[in-house]
């Protein structure tokens, strides 16, 4: 990895959809410090099973969760990003990227033919955005408990609602069984997996791709192909049709990911791993 490229976890930190939508500034008026998280995390509970969870698996989802500082350094702390395309796309894909990802269709190439007759997404998309987003699920860096960095921010005042609605949506699919909370590890702001859903995408788009009852998006490749492919299904993709701009299926890249230059490099990516076909 060249030394100037964005590692996964900060591209997925700034460009992630509804993440970046208060400014900065507006954290001066929320305090740095979680004196009354325990206190915020006990009521949470109680309405979490007011709405008819178990409490069995609400306390097995929350359990040992703190007030993480860490998170919220990182949250006060984001840049606004301003990239070209051409920029982008120096730091962001190489050569090695395009040949993974050639390796990674013919690895999977049963799956991918099973998900594009179901859901009409080509391969290439769905590769390109593998890795993009984590290097085809092989990024390893700085790694946060789920649970926590959710409930940090939302008990932080800065999104509260925003970030309440995907801890509500993670604790669901610890109860529902697709992964326990020890599973539940990805990056600051509360983003899962290999293509980095957030826990509402999760519990609205995730599938069980491998067949074994459970929706692992962290472990299953085949979880992740099938589900980042019923994603963009949902969002109107049209099977056949081009993803390039001015083509149907561009405008779907931006309900992917909101900037620019992610769909830019998404389509063009996709367009380089057609020739390994």
């Amino acid at each position: 990895m060249r030394k100037n490229k964005l590692t996964a976890s900060i591209a997925g930190a700034i460009l992630a959809v509804g993440v970046m939508a208060t400014p900065a500034q507006a954290a001066q008026d929320c305090p740095n410090t979680g004196a009354g998280f325990d206190r915020w995390l006990a009521a949470y509970k109680q309405k979490l099973v007011a709405q008819g969870l178990p409490r069995r698996a609400v306390e097995r989802a929350l359990s040992g969760v703190r007030y993480d500082p860490r998170v919220i350094r990182l949250d006060r702390n984001q840049k606004s990003f301003r990239l070209s395309f051409e920029k982008f796309w120096r730091l962001r894909v190489n050569n090695a990227l395009i040949r993974r990802g050639c390796k990674k269709m013919r690895q999977y190439d049963r799956v991918f033919s099973a998900v594009e007759r179901r859901y009409g997404v080509p391969r290439e998309i769905i590769t390109a955005i593998w890795g993009l987003e984590t290097h085809y699920g092989g990024y390893k860096g700085r790694q946060f408990p789920i649970m926590q960095s959710l409930a940090t921010l939302a008990y932080d005042c800065r999104r509260a609602d925003f970030f309440r609605r995907e801890l509500d949506a993670a604790v669901r699919i610890v109860a529902r069984g697709d992964m326990s909370p020890p599973q539940m590890v990805g990056a600051w702001a509360g983003e899962i997996g290999q293509t980095q859903f957030l826990a509402s995408k999760y519990l609205q788009y995730a599938v069980d791709g491998d067949g074994n009852g459970r929706r692992d998006l962290i472990r299953s490749a085949p979880d992740v192909i099938a589900s980042t492919a019923n994603f963009l299904r949902a969002h109107g993709w049209r099977p056949g049709a081009g993803w390039n701009p001015g083509q149907p299926n561009y405008r779907v890249l931006k309900d992917w990911n909101s900037a620019t230059v992610y769909q830019k490099t998404i389509a063009k990516m996709a367009d380089m791993l057609r020739q390994c076909r």
